[in-house]
């Protein structure tokens, strides 16, 4: 009997452990070709995608993006927005996308995890989910060594990545519930 109970034990154990990986590796962040270096202090730092708002700001929240206490994901900048009740902006910054992006729509933040490990094998942290894509869940996640890795094409990640500091931010603001906004 006593060995039936190890080998329970043992089974689950390894459930949990593949469990965690097949998460550490669905909300992996695989971040940009460059780490956020160019940033300024409202997190600004691509030029082409900044030139296709045409007439708004690049860190103007968009338009149509919804009402109330809320995060905006902007898929065409890269950038995301914190929105307090009133429309005022709490946190803007750009992220680094992995390879599956969640369609523009409404979604809710689902669950969240202080820390993990991404399909890149790197630590990561914050890690805020709220949608998925078939077996591929999406969410923002900020790497504890604030490495920016190339993702894989290959591979399908929904993870995306954000600055540590930034991911604090999303992690403090964006709790079970909170609705996020995608948008073009």
């Amino acid at each position: 009997m006593a060995g039936n109970s190890s080998a329970i034990v043992a089974g689950l154990t390894a459930a949990a452990l593949l469990t965690v990986g097949v998460l550490g590796y669905q909300a992996s962040a695989n971040a940009p070709a460059a780490p956020h270096a160019a940033r300024t202090d409202t997190g600004s730092a691509r030029a082409a995608p900044q030139a296709d708002r045409g007439k708004h700001s690049p860190a103007a929240l968009p338009e149509g993006s919804g009402q109330g206490p809320r995060v905006v994901y902007a898929l065409g900048d890269d950038r995301v927005w914190l929105v307090e009740e009133g429309g005022k902006v709490r946190h803007a910054f750009v992220v680094s996308p992995g390879t599956v992006d969640p369609e523009p729509g409404t979604y809710r933040v689902t669950s969240r995890s202080k820390s993990t490990t991404g399909s890149d094998g790197i630590p990561v942290e914050h890690v805020v989910r709220f949608a998925g894509n078939g077996r591929t869940a999406i969410g923002f996640s900020a790497a504890i060594d604030g490495s920016a890795p190339e993702p894989d094409p290959k591979v399908p990640t929904g993870g995306i990545r954000e600055t540590r500091a930034d991911g604090e931010a999303m992690w403090k603001f964006a709790t079970i519930g909170r609705t996020v906004v995608v948008v073009r």
